[in-house]
């Protein structure tokens, strides 16, 4: 009874709370400076869908539609045709990026590592139109970031 009558005279719950404060008060701090520092990102991150090329400039995908049909928010649409020596190849690859559920199943269902999920995670748009990306968008993403695309894929090849 007394003991319960000294810490509420002393307030000592509040006392305990401002301890745990100036505690932390002096610690580093947890928040980084976003547009200036950047956290490490995992190999397996899901960001901006990309078409890869082959070293020799030509487009990856061979138009078996494995991503359009493993793609549970049915995001994505393929066009082929076959060509003069016999491959098909795409022409139309959309993907709607406002249906995606970055779920990565288009990645894992390609045979030939043509669509993948890149590391860029600010793309922005002001409308909607400009979500959905049509085959020149996807292929431009992958030229730009192929480096890093292709180091993801060397470091998540022991995990496939």
């Amino acid at each position: 009874m007394i003991a319960h009558w000294i810490k509420s005279f002393f307030l000592w719950e509040i006392l305990k709370g401002h301890a745990l404060t100036l505690k932390y008060l002096f610690k580093a701090k947890a928040t980084i400076n976003y547009p200036y520092e950047r956290t490490p990102m995992s190999p397996r991150f899901r960001g901006e869908h990309a078409l890869r090329r082959y070293p020799n400039g030509e487009e990856r995908c061979i138009a078996c539609k494995l991503c359009e049909a493993v793609c549970p928010a049915q995001a994505i649409t393929i066009e082929a045709e076959p060509r003069d020596d016999g491959s098909r190849r795409t022409t139309r690859y959309d993907i709607d990026m406002t249906k995606c559920i970055y779920c990565g199943l288009c990645q894992e269902a390609c045979p030939v590592d043509a669509i993948v999920e890149g590391p860029n995670i600010e793309f922005a748009t002001e409308t909607r139109e400009e979500l959905i990306y049509d085959k020149a968008k996807l292929l431009d993403n992958g030229d730009r970031w192929e480096r890093v695309l292709a180091a993801n894929l060397a470091a998540d090849a022991p995990y496939r």
